[in-house]
């Protein structure tokens, strides 16, 4: 009987991860997105590591390269796929309160986990919006120079609110200084 081997889209769950799914294919392991912990590496062997729904199975195995990597990032980017970004530990079931500088209008209050995830939606458009002026026809290269360092500069405008983020590979990284 030949082996089969699970594909992009699998569903998974992991005794310690959840629920998750394969989103990358490597020779002995795969990358998972997991529902409450990001995107992890599992071994193909991995003890803890339970298959739901197969999908996409093959008799080969099938590897993603760099350049596999950076279509699917591509196609992410362009159809609006969004990664699990998950907030702090330490911010969830948070409340924001904004208090007026009127004594006499109410604070509002509101959810950190709404606030977060429009935070992680304005970063996601942005990144559409880079990868729009990367690949526009009309603009010369200086003209996508310029607005790529406009993008940039509100990239580390935001920095402000990586102390939301529960991964520092999510934060938003603005222009480094020349000392870096």
């Amino acid at each position: 009987m030949e082996e089969l081997y699970l594909g992009v889209g699998s569903r998974v769950q992991h005794a310690h991860f959840g629920p998750g799914v394969i989103i990358q294919v490597n020779y002995a392991q795969y990358r998972v997105t997991f529902m409450d912990h990001g995107i992890k590496m599992i071994d193909k062997t991995d003890p803890l590591f339970e298959v739901l729904v197969a999908e996409n199975v093959t008799k080969e195995i099938e590897t993603t390269s760099e350049v596999e990597t950076s279509l699917l990032k591509i196609l992410r980017l362009w159809g609006g796929i969004t990664e699990v970004v998950p907030l702090g530990d330490r911010w969830k079931n948070g409340t924001m309160i904004l208090q007026p500088g009127d004594a006499g209008l109410k604070p509002k209050e509101l959810p950190i986990d709404t606030f977060f995830h429009k935070i992680v939606m304005l970063r996601d458009r942005l990144r559409v919006l880079e990868q729009n002026i990367n690949s526009h026809k009309v603009l010369s290269d200086e003209d996508k120079i310029n607005l790529q360092q406009y993008i940039t500069r509100i990239y580390g405008s935001l920095t402000t609110f990586n102390v939301l983020f529960k991964e520092k590979e999510h934060w938003f990284v603005g222009e480094k200084s020349g000392n870096d």
